[in-house]
């Protein structure tokens, strides 16, 4: 009985990977053909299926707290070192096989009617679920080799689904822009893969821990392995320098970027640091420099939030802020805790971007929050639950994001007052443009002419589940507890006095900031004053840091193309080949007389071969 057991489970492993591969070849082979809703409902109950699977192997290992390891195939055998196949669902891999399955089942259902209209329609499935089965073998592989094939995947499927539109240009540069950002980061995460794979003679993830904590390598190849693989999780979850990819990738459809920004993508540079603790509990200082470079870009994205007008992308700089609090809660070795926030994040991040869709076609696809207003009573579904969101961002009592985002406060406050303090402030930020947000779209006064319309009931109903994640993932502290049996980490001790007081600042200062900036929007904003203001310039221009990497690489890199496309390309390859070329023709053109016909001509050129034959020969003799 246990066998058969075990067996099912197996299959569950199976299921819950393959489905969205099955559901991404079935709506391929229809990508050019004739739109049809059964290429979005077939791949859509494909992933339905998986996460089904996926939940059935998470209530496992939630009562066994036991390890499934999978042998699927071999794949890579050279001399001594051996890989293949394999997965492993633990605590860690099964609430992201969760999550990942979940969110991205309903953006699938919501796709069916956002995307009801697109002549893309099978072909944006297709590399939708492709998206799914790449995220699902990057978190369920037991080996470096894998992690790395679904990393690619995910990288090659957001190229795809970010330039989608590819007719418009902006689409078609983002698209690039993240292809190249991720491409660069992925340089260092292989070197430090091989690094693993020369010193550690394996790939799998517990031989390499094993290998690593045993061998008593030197702390300079530790530093070296654990730099670059944070590296590549900055690429993945765009932190500065790479981070402009992100607000870019908002060129895509809406549910990719609910996608991308909740449950995939994004999120896969902090489960690599969450897979790979054992290492990075090895190696502390290269922690807290994490920890540091979180703590900037979680102000750092959320300035940029405060003034920006894009609806996406005000979302989007708030992941970016999000992802911050994450690394910081990595580096400081509570790893649970920035798994706890990644899960909390997903629901209400991807509810924000959804309810975003709804607005976005409600306004005839137009961005700009101040060109919005009173939709409210157009769009009372999508107004409850995109506030449901961002109080949840916000971190207010009791919903999803207080109790994730309190415990990061309370690991940087025991660590550093510095690192508290950034959080802190970033806190303030986040709770100011959410609130400022939804005072421009829904409540401020209407600045469009048209009649706005609520989305499709079915499209509601699949964001449902998701606002009632938003108020109770955190309650109870079931999640909390699952998640800390396997990745324990004891939270510094401060007295309870100071816990309730650096809560109670917190909890305050979040809602005063909220209610100023609803008193603030409900009068009409902030005067064009501050529009002209040093401060509000460089937060409206992100910082001037796009302008600069197009001075200082784009630029640069047209001009050196332009060189040697004009200097190399066409004056020197080009010109040799068409000289090879004309030459041949002018060539053949004076022997195609030889060729032309004429008796007397053939004749004539066979007595002169015979003569040139003779010649040769009697030469030939008296040379003897």
């Amino acid at each position: 009985m246990m066998i058969d057991a075990h067996e099912t489970l197996i299959q569950m492993v199976y299921v819950a990977l393959f489905a969205p591969l099955l559901g991404a070849v079935f709506a391929a082979f229809f990508g050019h053909k004739q739109k049809h809703i059964l290429i979005g409902i077939i791949p859509t109950t494909l992933l339905f299926i998986s996460f089904l699977a996926a939940f059935v192997l998470f209530l496992d290992i939630y009562k066994t707290h036991k390890i499934i390891h999978v042998e699927f195939l071999p794949w890579i055998e050279a001399g001594d070192f051996y890989s293949s196949f394999g997965f492993m669902v633990d605590s860690i891999s099964a609430s992201m096989m969760l999550v990942v399955s979940f969110i991205s089942t309903i953006v699938h259902i919501y796709s069916i009617g956002y995307m009801k209209h697109d002549k893309g329609f099978n072909r944006y499935f297709s590399y939708l679920s492709a998206f799914v089965f790449s995220m699902m073998l990057l978190v369920m592989s037991d080996n470096f080799l894998g992690l790395f094939a679904g990393w690619e995947g995910v990288g090659l499927c957001s190229y795809l689904l970010i330039g989608f539109w590819y007719q418009k240009e902006s689409a078609n540069f983002a698209s690039i822009e993240a292809f190249v950002m991720n491409r660069i980061a992925d340089l260092a995460l292989i070197i430090g893969i091989f690094l693993i794979v020369y010193h550690c003679e394996s790939l799998k993830y517990e031989w390499v821990f094993l290998s690593l904590q045993t061998n008593n390598f030197d702390t300079s190849l530790l530093i070296w392995i654990g730099a670059l693989l944070f590296i590549g999780a900055m690429g993945k979850s765009a932190q500065f320098p790479f981070h402009t990819w992100l607000a870019d990738a908002m060129e895509g459809p809406t549910p990719v970027s609910a996608l991308i920004h909740a449950a995939t993508m994004v999120t896969a540079g902090v489960y690599l640091l969450i897979r790979t603790h054992p290492l990075y509990e090895m190696i502390p200082d290269v922690g807290y420099f994490i920890a540091s470079l979180g703590a900037f870009v979680a102000i750092f994205g959320a300035s940029m939030a405060l003034v920006n007008r894009d609806l996406k992308r005000i979302i989007a700089y708030s992941t970016l802020s999000q992802l911050g609090y994450m690394f910081v809660a990595a580096g400081l070795g509570a790893y649970y805790i920035a798994l706890f926030h990644l899960i909390t994040h997903a629901f209400f991040k991807s509810l924000l971007f959804l309810g975003a869709g709804n607005v976005m076609h409600a306004m005839n696809d137009k961005l700009d929050i101040t060109k919005m207003g009173g939709l409210y009573k157009s769009l009372g579904y999508t107004m409850i639950m995109m506030s449901i969101a961002s109080v949840a961002l916000a971190g207010i009592y009791p919903f999803a994001g207080f109790f994730s985002k309190d415990l990061i406060l309370e690991v940087a406050f025991s660590h550093s007052f510095i690192l508290w303090l950034v959080l802190f402030i970033s806190a303030l930020f986040t709770a100011f443009y959410s609130f400022r947000l939804l005072m421009l779209v829904f409540f401020a006064p209407k600045s469009y002419e048209h009649t706005p319309h609520e989305a499709y009931p079915y499209m509601l109903f699949a964001m449902l589940p998701l606002a009632i994640l938003s108020i109770i993932a955190g309650l109870g502290e079931v999640l909390e507890d699952f998640l800390k049996a396997y990745l324990p980490y004891a939270l510094p001790e401060i007295s309870h006095q100071t816990h309730i007081l650096l809560i109670a600042l917190t909890l305050t200062s979040v809602c005063l900031v909220a209610l100023f900036s609803i008193i603030k929007y409900t009068k009409g904003g902030f005067g064009s004053f501050w529009e002209h203001t040093f401060i509000y310039k460089i937060l409206f221009h992100n910082y001037y840091i796009p302008k600069l990497y197009t001075w200082l690489f784009i630029k640069p890199y047209q001009k050196c193309a332009a060189f040697l496309y004009q200097k190399i390309e066409l004056d020197c390859i080009d010109k040799y080949v068409d000289t090879f070329a004309y030459t041949l023709k002018a060539l053949g053109g004076k022997l195609s007389s030889i060729q032309n016909g004429s008796l007397s001509r053939m004749l004539m050129l066979m007595v002169a071969g015979l003569f040139i034959l003779l010649v040769a020969f009697v030469s030939y003799s008296l040379w003897r």
